[in-house]
């Protein structure tokens, strides 16, 4: 079967004569596909026949539960506890390993919610999830009279509470499919029957706002096929269930082409041991399609139970030994600090420190890049981290000489040139962009929560300037129990006399002191 690409950018993701191969069949209709990613499995339901069952290369198609109270979509948290959406219930369940059974939400203004249907978790631990009333329909679930008067979406918070309306109750038919971008800046919603995909920002609190149609006239005459299911690939494409099989939309909403499958497929989700196969369910089958793309690091695929977060006594010392170096990219974020006008360029408030000369003497700019392109390519979490003020510079204390030279020479405002990234290394979609007001990339800002939800305890330290954020945030790092990679030539300062002092010096004590080439090989 030929894939259809309609923009050349598709086979970048898939090539468009990937195989579809089926890992099972005979089914009543399939569902809620999650890989297992330490065990390696995929779970998924079928909710007609009431049972969920799971596929592993080993043993093939097993069943693990029955009845299953018609569930759907399921995802993990980031301590590996399962989390289900049951129609039968009408309730949004955590599964933990030992088998307890948690109510994360039933009922909205003491309303029983319709049937929770398809759920996503954002790295902060709140929990997202659709509510159409599809599980009060017969077939797919029991048939019975609805409580509320609407579908929604809504917001379960981080350690748990009663859920929250995120969306207008007019808003959506059907609301199914949600998933995140890369960044988490975005939330996309699609609705089944309205037959489009609905962008939404995802706003400091967990709320939502700004909604707008990302995608539309989801629907085929020819072909069965609507959106259900939905999940973003790394580089922050849409991919939904269609007409035919699967419709991947580049981030700007350009339809770039469409999988193609033997059946209608309902959802999706990437797995195996390097999450590169896209495994479908599709009506009476999963079916299993080799990509070039992974997907958006979810936080349960860290893999690490019990809670991800910096190197522990269990997890292994990585080799990183001076002309040996190996490095782990599903271990490791790359953080490119203060790579902004102001600070390294000709015309930037701090242009007569010196620091454009050196930043050109140490070619900083492009081996940031070098190092971040072959990162990103090798699975790397890259973290941008920007000194940004707001006009005034209102919160900045002037207790040091840096901070009073930041607001006398209004520096780093946002919304200005200067506080801009440079050019060549803008964000890229599915990279994370952290805001401080200080000289460490940890105080006060969201960087560590970022790497526990995606398992990252190794930091390659790279910007400007190396004798100030760079030693600040590695002499941190390493207090915290990371393990700090300073490439010597991906840092820059005012002068070689100072970016010396500090690579010579006091990084040779908190971190590996390496170079942008050892690095890139190094990541394999």
């Amino acid at each position: 079967m030929t894939h259809v690409t309609l923009r050349a950018e598709f086979e970048d993701l898939i090539d468009p004569y990937a195989p579809v191969g089926q890992v099972g069949t005979g089914f009543d209709f399939t569902e809620g596909p999650i890989w297992h990613p330490l065990d390696h499995f995929l779970l998924f339901s079928d909710m007609p026949g009431d049972v969920r069952r799971r596929w592993d290369a080993r043993r093939g198609v097993v069943e693990v539960k029955r009845p299953s109270n018609k569930c759907n979509g399921m995802t993990y948290d980031a301590d590996l506890n399962l989390i289900v959406c049951e129609h039968a219930t009408s309730s949004l369940i955590r599964e933990r390993p030992d088998g307890r059974r948690e109510v994360l939400a039933s009922h909205y203004e003491n309303q029983e919610l319709n049937s929770p249907n398809d759920v996503c978790v954002h790295s902060s631990g709140a929990i997202y999830f659709s509510d159409p009333w599809y599980g009060r329909m017969p077939v797919y679930g029991v048939e019975r009279p609805r409580q509320l008067g609407f579908q929604g979406v809504y917001r379960v918070p981080p350690g748990g509470g009663a859920p929250k309306l995120l969306v207008d109750r007019t808003l959506f038919e059907q609301p199914n499919g949600l998933c995140f971008s890369p960044d988490e800046r975005i939330l996309y919603v699609n609705d089944t029957v309205q037959a489009l995909v609905r962008a939404f920002d995802v706003q400091a609190d967990g709320s939502l706002a700004n909604p707008r149609v990302f995608a539309s006239g989801i629907r085929s005459e020819l072909e069965p096929g609507l959106p259900d299911g939905m999940k973003c690939d790394q580089r922050g494409n849409v991919w939904v269930t269609a007409p035919g099989g699967v419709w991947v939309y580049s981030p700007d909403g350009n339809l770039l082409g469409k999988i193609r499958l033997p059946e209608l497929v309902a959802n999706l989700a990437w797995g195996g041991a390097d999450f590169r196969t896209l495994y479908l369910t599709a009506t009476h089958s999963v079916y299993a399609v080799p990509t070039k793309v992974g997907p958006r690091h979810e936080p349960y695929m860290s893999g690490k139970r019990g809670g991800a977060g910096a190197a522990s006594s269990t997890t292994p010392t990585p080799n990183l030994a001076a002309g040996d170096m190996q490095l782990d990219p599903q271990r490791c974020a790359m953080i490119i600090q203060d790579m902004q006008n102001d600070v390294i360029m000709d015309g930037g408030a701090f242009a007569e420190s010196g620091a454009p000369a050196h930043a050109r003497q140490q070619h900083v700019v492009e081996n940031v890049r070098r190092v971040a392109e072959a990162a990103r390519a090798r699975g790397v979490a890259i973290i941008h981290v920007w000194f940004v003020v707001e006009p005034g510079a209102p919160g900045v204390t002037l207790n040091a000489p840096l901070f009073e030279g930041l607001v006398d020479s209004k520096a780093m405002v946002r919304g200005s040139w200067g506080a801009a990234p440079v050019s060549g290394l803008e964000p890229r979609p599915g990279d994370f962009v952290v805001e401080k007001m200080r000289m460490s990339a940890w105080e006060g800002t969201r960087l560590e929560t970022i790497l526990k939800a995606t398992g990252r305890d190794m930091i390659i330290n790279t910007g400007a300037w190396t004798n100030m954020s760079v030693e600040h945030t590695a002499r941190t790092g390493a207090d915290k129990g990371y393990f700090m990679i300073v490439p010597e030539d991906c840092c820059s300062t005012m002068n070689a006399d100072w970016h010396n002092a500090a690579i010579n010096f006091a990084l040779q004590n908190v971190s590996v002191v390496t170079n942008a080439d050892t690095v890139i090989k190094a990541l394999g």
